[in-house]
């Protein structure tokens, strides 16, 4: 009697479910990594006051509103992919559901990215030009 064949690699093989468990994993260590350094540089005012004021001064760099983009990107990429897995882990159709809601959780995504990108673009040209944020 012979064994059935079964296909070697991965479960996922490139689906929505691979795509939304590596960018959880990419957004979560990103966001951690910020936080790490965010209490470093709030805790360097006890240490130095000059070189936190030097440090809040590079923030203001526009390529730091760049870096700004992209960490509002990552958490609200983050959060709504964790709604998702909630989902997924206690509603009884969320198993069934997943791929759907992947794609709601992108598109919901790209609408709150476009509601803050334009503000966000015209202070990071702002700042550039020397004029200060809107």
């Amino acid at each position: 009697m012979e064994r059935p064949h079964r296909r070697g690699g991965t479960l996922y093989r490139g689906r929505e479910g691979m795509w939304s468990w590596v960018l959880h994993r990419i957004t979560g260590v990103a966001i951690f990594f910020f936080l790490l350094v965010h209490i470093l540089d709030t805790a360097l005012v006890r240490v130095s006051p000059e070189a936190y004021n030097r440090v809040i001064d590079t923030y203001k760099q526009p390529i730091m509103g760049l870096g700004e983009i992209a960490l509002v990107a990552a958490i609200g990429l983050h959060a709504l992919n964790g709604i998702r897995i909630i989902l997924i882990d206690f509603w009884k159709l969320g198993p069934r559901m997943q791929r759907i809601m992947f794609w709601v959780a992108i598109a919901l995504w790209v609408v709150l990215l476009a509601g803050f990108l334009p503000r966000q673009i015209t202070n990071i040209v702002l700042e550039a030009q020397g004029m200060g944020s809107v």
